[in-house]
């Protein structure tokens, strides 16, 4: 017996049958390589960020200057965060894509 066009669509939200699958599409490769560019061009712009920062941090300490200290600090701090978000993008999208993968 065929399935009414209302149990179809029912059974379509329940299981619609995709999954990530690598080379679905051209290029995909080139498409990972600019990720990956962008990643190191992160990482090497978090390096510069974080000496400036501790660099303003010692300054400020050393003049007197609480502003400039605190700026530094807190420069210090959000470019300690970027590098650690830098870092573990791969393993939270994953976390995230294998937990997602798992709701029935």
């Amino acid at each position: 017996m065929p399935l009414s066009l209302a149990d179809r669509a029912t059974y379509l939200a329940y299981d619609p049958g995709i999954a990530p699958a690598e080379g679905g599409l051209p290029g995909l490769s080139v498409l990972k390589n600019v990720v990956n560019s962008i990643n190191l061009f992160g990482i090497i712009a978090v390096v510069g960020a974080l000496a400036v920062s501790l660099a303003v941090w010692a300054w400020g300490h050393h003049s007197g200057g609480h502003q400039a200290e605190a700026n530094g600090k807190k420069g210090a701090t959000v470019a300690a965060g970027a590098a650690l978000g830098l870092g573990a993008a791969n393993g939270i999208v994953m976390f995230f894509s294998t937990l997602g993968s798992q709701v029935k």
